[in-house]
């Protein structure tokens, strides 16, 4: 089972974190499944055939992002590639690095995460729990 169903981020110029998103979430491997003027989405949606499987990962146009805040996404990877494919491909649309692909012992032995910071200022992570 999924621990995450779906997550909404609030981004203050959608035009400027398109690019970032759709460089990071091609990464994970993960579909677009909707672009609109005010909304992009990812991942998979839930249907009746199965409820518990399926994530989405949703960009909405906002008008403030409170810089306080300490947001932060987690999204599953399948692979450590993954994790590091997420944090190059971020960085290379513009994000900045907020933790370098590596092991986070201590979280568990086999915790292998990367943070990014997007344009808009959402911390958001990639991370695979399964052995090297």
């Amino acid at each position: 089972m999924q621990l995450l169903d779906h997550v909404s981020i609030g981004v203050p110029d959608l035009d400027a974190a398109r690019p970032f998103y759709d460089a990071v979430m091609q990464a994970l491997g993960a579909l677009k499944v909707y672009d609109r003027p005010q909304a992009l989405g990812y991942g998979e949606r839930c249907d009746a055939a199965d409820t518990h499987s399926s994530c989405l990962a949703v960009y909405l146009d906002a008008t403030a992002i409170d810089a306080v805040n300490k947001r932060h996404w987690c999204f599953k990877a399948a692979t450590r590639a993954q994790v590091d494919a997420f944090h190059a491909a971020g960085l290379a649309a513009g994000g900045r690095s907020d933790g370098a692909p590596g092991v986070r012992a201590h979280y568990h032995a086999h915790y292998y995460g990367a943070f990014l910071v997007d344009p808009a200022g959402n911390r958001i992570e990639a991370v695979c729990h399964a052995a090297a």
